[in-house]
């Protein structure tokens, strides 16, 4: 089986501040044409989407999308995904200031290198759209994100939002196979569910 090719990145140490991670960000996604972020925070999570024409970043907490959701901050970011069709870049808090990064690249991997998952997001009712933004719950809880998508819910039960994982394998030297790296590769609404 081929290997993604999975490759320390270097500049994590130009981030200092909102502005350079957002520039960071932006710069990694035009290199790698990439469509979406995952971000986990000390305060929530963030989704967002660049927009094609520029790669403009823009995330679940902006002021023009829902701005009582968690901003995007490097004071309070523990990780951040930022992934696409063949590439993944993710970005990962080391220590008090220090930043790691890696991307993963499979552009050139077939369908037997891998194996594809569905991962189903939790969330049962769409309560609000805003600018390409749809702000999902699920269960009396009150827990909500904003998923940067529009798509509609069937019923009161129905769990349509889906992240497409690849995971990739590898064998020891017995042959035994195992998951050695899984990476974000989508996100979309199951019209079927």
């Amino acid at each position: 089986m081929n290997k993604p090719d999975c490759q320390p990145i270097k500049d994590t140490v130009d981030i200092i501040n909102d502005p350079t991670l957002y520039n960071w960000l932006k710069a990694k996604a035009k290199q790698y044409e990439l469509q979406y972020l995952l971000a986990h925070a000390e305060d929530g999570i963030i989704w967002g989407h660049f927009r094609e024409q520029n790669y403009q970043l823009v995330t679940s907490g902006d002021d023009d999308v829902f701005p009582q959701l968690t901003k995007l901050r490097l004071c309070t970011l523990q990780q951040c995904r930022i992934f696409g069709k063949n590439t993944e870049v993710t970005l990962w808090k080391v220590g008090q200031d220090d930043w790691k990064a890696r991307s993963i690249e499979d552009k050139y991997l077939s369908e037997e290198d891998y194996i594809p998952e569905d991962q189903i997001l939790w969330g049962t009712k769409a309560e609000k759209e805003s600018n390409g933004f749809t702000l999902v719950s699920d269960g009396s809880q009150g827990l909500k994100h904003a998923v940067p998508l529009s798509g509609s819910f069937k019923g009161k039960d129905s769990r349509p939002l889906r992240l497409k994982v690849r995971h990739y394998i590898d064998y020891d030297e017995s042959g035994v196979a195992r998951i050695y790296l899984s990476r974000l590769v989508d996100l979309y609404f199951d019209s079927n569910t």
